[in-house]
């Protein structure tokens, strides 16, 4: 391969994967599915990760626990849930996209 079809690959390649994070941002929740979702979050995960999400039956939710945790991981747990565990898949209820927006805002410090 050449110098000048390589640059052009790693090029291609770079546009793609700018593209393909643009994408992402775009699927941002609207601000109306925000509020859904941190209702959610607050009443449904709360009932096993505790009201005010610092922990129950399930682990607590709040940013200091999770920093060290992958936000990829976090978000298959939300959307596909734990087999064999009391921690349910939530896909029916949300988008990928969506779940992973719920472990940003976790992430940082979930709204109230």
């Amino acid at each position: 391969m050449s110098r000048s079809s390589l640059v052009f690959a790693l090029f291609l390649a770079f546009t793609a994967a700018a593209s393909g994070a643009s994408a992402e941002a775009s699927t941002a929740p609207t601000p109306a599915r925000q509020k859904e979702l941190v209702h959610l979050v607050r009443q449904d995960c709360g009932s096993c990760h505790g009201m005010t999400l610092q922990g129950g039956l399930g682990p607590a939710l709040l940013s200091s626990d999770l920093k060290d945790k992958p936000a990829e991981g976090l978000t298959a747990t939300i959307y596909y849930g734990r087999p064999g565990t009391p921690m349910p898949p939530w896909k029916q209820f949300m988008t990928e996209a969506e779940a992973a927006w719920i472990v940003d805002q976790l992430m940082r410090e979930f709204p109230k």
